[in-house]
């Protein structure tokens, strides 16, 4: 399968920056998966099967990009995937740190595989998957930030349409 990629999250829900690195790291990696963790000290407001079907649903236009969900500890779903990288957006200097140290544990835990940082597209780098569910939960149009599929399943799931 060559070159792959694993780009782990919550992806609760996933936004158009998720889908910005996916679309821009699937011309560098030949193969990437994106790992819906399953397992999370996060409450999210979509289960890991709902996060799946979205991510599937709007990422299907990459050929070279398939969406699993992963339990567990990330190194032993990297190494069960064969890959060769852990792909880790970045919005800010803020982010870097914390990334920094999981890469670093993670490369402890699995050797043959590195971390590659992507940074955001700057005109997302302020989006997270937490201020969306924030906004959309206190009635808040979060539709320019991601994809129809997600905004809708936010109005059903959260009953509130946004006021503009």
């Amino acid at each position: 399968m060559g070159n792959i990629a694993i780009y782990p999250g919550t992806f609760d829900p996933i936004t158009n920056g998720h889908t910005d690195i996916v679309a821009r790291a699937s011309r560098v990696f030949d193969h990437i998966i994106v790992a819906v963790a399953a397992s999370t000290a996060k409450n999210t407001a979509f289960s890991t099967d709902e996060r799946v079907d979205i991510a599937q649903r709007i990422l299907a236009e990459h050929k070279n990009v398939e969406v699993r969900r992963f339990e567990g500890l990330l190194a032993h779903f990297v190494r069960q995937c064969g890959a060769k990288a852990v792909l880790r957006g970045l919005r800010a200097v803020s982010d870097f740190e914390y990334e920094f140290q999981l890469a670093g544990m993670n490369k402890r835990l699995v050797p043959e595989a590195d971390t590659v940082f992507m940074p955001t597209s700057e005109h997302y780098s302020y989006i997270s998957s937490s201020l969306i569910r924030e906004i959309a939960s206190l009635g808040g149009d979060v539709s320019e930030f991601v994809h129809p599929l997600v905004n809708d399943a936010l109005v059903e799931r959260l009953g509130k349409h946004h006021k503009k």
